[in-house]
């Protein structure tokens, strides 16, 4: 107990993956014994997701409305807005774009000959209508909007809620310190509930290393190799020198200090049960402020899905050269813009990748029995793309909050100059 949380985390991922490693094939003859013991790894490991997303939507929702009380004024939301949702859509496009020249170069998928005879099914085959989408923002039923844990139409309330708050000044003080409170009860409760983490990630681990085949992986490697190292890169590299390069934190801190949120990631394989430790890690850990942390978060969860951009991408076209079906240079504009509208609509939950690549199969006319190869690689690349999106958060609101800073500061100067005599 006396070592930190993401040593503590990090001893709980790695021994969980090798007891069941050791259960799987170790163990191989006491198959009831195995059994019982992956029943409750998973009894525990879900419990413990089951109590990290039950703090998730209360969560969201009182810390938007805080950040949006601890502004300024109305105008700096819009401006922090902007910049949050800019960066969010650059990151995804520079993402697919990097992607797709290493899909082009690499050639995944090109001399295997996929397996066929499945019967997975599709879970959906139709793009996301981007209309819709942005409809279906604005919630006709709150108490729905938070039992499904929508968080578009969690945050569109929150942002409500604070605005009309933030509108009515001090007529309010009560309900205004009711949101403040409230924010310091959740974030006691993810302390409370993160010195349970490294248990959690055992159970969860021990579950993945116990019923994963590793004669997939062998057949496969190249795809997954440029996959988890594109990922990598993004992780280690991409992001901290951005941050580097725009803010005072330098690319060696960065990685330091996302390093609890990584291992979290990994283990949950879930942007939106991530979202209590990427508060954290950004308003504890990087300085962020919780106006910045508390509006760029939950949004981030929903759209800033990096990772998931650079999985469907390489995926697709693997599935496409495996099943001797190439894309045509005339077939990337469409596929690169549904890539971009289902990365933008993907739900941060386990899984979400495997849909949007099912999604594009059916799109393409590529034989269903092409998910099956994805679907069960999909744990382990899903752990390390969640990483990427959560990292991917932790950055963008990290320049973004510099930039707010900087602002500030300006803003600041400018008065004190024009009061000075020419």
């Amino acid at each position: 107990m006396t070592k930190s949380l993401s040593t503590r985390i990090f001893i709980g991922l790695f021994s969980g993956v090798m007891l069941g490693t050791i259960l799987q094939y170790g163990l191989a003859d006491a198959s009831e014994l195995t059994a019982w013991v992956v029943k409750i790894a998973s009894g525990v490991g879900t419990m413990f997701v089951n109590m990290i997303m039950l703090m998730v939507v209360p969560l969201v929702f009182v810390s938007i409305v805080c950040g949006v009380l601890e502004l300024d004024d109305l105008k700096s939301f819009g401006r922090l807005g902007g910049k949050t949702f800019g960066f969010y859509i650059i990151n995804t496009l520079l993402a697919i774009s990097t992607a797709l020249a290493v899909a082009l170069i690499v050639e995944p998928g090109v001399g295997i000959d996929m397996a066929s005879g499945s019967d997975v099914v599709i879970a959906t085959t139709e793009l996301p209508n981007l209309m819709q989408l942005i409809v279906d923002i604005v919630p006709s039923n709150p108490v729905s909007a938070f039992s499904s844990g929508n968080m578009l139409q969690v945050i569109f309330m929150a942002l409500l809620v604070g605005g009309v708050i933030k509108s009515m000044d001090d007529a309010v003080p009560l309900l205004n310190q009711g949101f403040q409170e409230g924010n310091k009860l959740m974030m006691k409760l993810i302390s409370v509930v993160m010195q349970l983490a490294p248990y959690g990630v055992f159970a969860l681990m021990l579950k993945l290393g116990a019923t994963l085949e590793a004669s997939l992986f062998v057949s496969v490697m190249e795809y997954m190799l440029v996959i988890i190292t594109l990922l990598l890169v993004w992780i280690f590299i991409i992001y901290p020198i951005a941050v580097s390069l725009f803010t005072s934190v330098s690319a060696k801190a960065f990685r330091a200090k996302t390093q609890e949120q990584i291992l979290f990631s990994l283990s949950t394989a879930s942007s939106n049960a991530t979202i209590p430790v990427t508060m954290r890690t950004l308003t504890e850990k990087l300085g962020v402020k919780p106006a910045v942390a508390g509006f760029g978060v939950p949004l981030g969860a929903t759209m800033n899905m990096t990772g998931v951009s650079i999985y469907v991408t390489i995926a697709i076209f693997f599935v496409a050269n495996a099943f001797g079906a190439p894309i045509m240079m005339e077939q990337l504009p469409s596929l690169l813009f549904s890539i971009f509208l289902l990365s933008v609509g993907a739900g941060g939950v386990p899984g979400g990748g495997m849909v949007m690549i099912g999604v594009l199969i059916h799109q393409m006319g590529l034989p269903l029995e092409a998910f099956v190869i994805v679907a069960a690689l999909d744990r382990v690349i899903d752990m390390v793309l969640t990483s990427c999106n959560v990292v991917g958060d932790a950055a963008v609101l990290t320049i973004v909050d510099a930039s707010e800073k900087a602002y500030d500061i300006e803003t600041i100067k400018v008065p004190e100059a024009q009061l000075k005599p020419a």
